[in-house]
């Protein structure tokens, strides 16, 4: 991760904002269940407020250094921080009623590694469970904030048929200033029919 987003992604204007304008519109409504599982929680500026909404609260970094932070912010709640790869998790199947993923996707390489990752979600969802993210859209600000960063933004136009094909219905895709996406795996009744 560059300088830039360590200023800004750590910074409690970025937590404000997405504690106050992003989240609540964007998990109105939907029940996250006890279990939930955030990847890429960078600095947890969704965790904070996601920790209040759940039992339990699984976070998934790939950086040893952010997973250490996160861990020391932590301690003694309902977090449970894991050091991991979202591309190849170590979660048995059907592990989590909720799975949250804000502005990460656009870190992941490629495309193809982006749909591993939406792959695994599918996998550790409980049967209902419920996918919910955000992402940036592409822009040339947003390529030069990512200097010397990996930056490979999610195309809109094609998200919906890449969660489709995954096996996720009930899909609503928003874009509005950012990506805003929730995807439901069947539940188990849809799966028998």
């Amino acid at each position: 991760m560059n300088e830039n987003h360590a200023t800004l992604c750590g910074s409690p204007e970025w937590a404000a904002k997405i504690q106050t304008e992003l989240l609540p519109a964007l998990v109105s409504g939907l029940c996250l269940g006890q279990d939930m599982l955030e990847i890429g929680p960078g600095p947890g500026a969704a965790t904070e407020w996601l920790r209040h909404r759940v039992q339990r609260l699984a976070a998934l970094e790939v950086d040893q250094a952010a997973a250490d932070r996160l861990t020391a912010t932590y301690a003694g709640t309902n977090v449970q921080v894991i050091v991991g790869d979202a591309a190849a998790m170590e979660f048995a199947d059907a592990s989590y009623d909720s799975v949250g993923t804000f502005t990460m996707l656009h870190h992941v390489p490629s495309t193809a590694l982006q749909n591993m990752v939406l792959a695994e979600i599918f996998r550790v969802l409980r049967p209902g469970g419920v996918l919910v993210g955000s992402d940036s859209l592409a822009s040339a600000g947003l390529h030069h904030f990512h200097e010397a960063d990996i930056y490979n933004p999610v195309e809109p136009a094609s998200f919906l048929t890449r969660l489709q094909t995954l096996g996720f219905c009930k899909i609503t895709i928003v874009v509005d200033g950012v990506l805003k996406f929730i995807a439901h795996k069947p539940s188990e009744e849809a799966q028998a029919s």
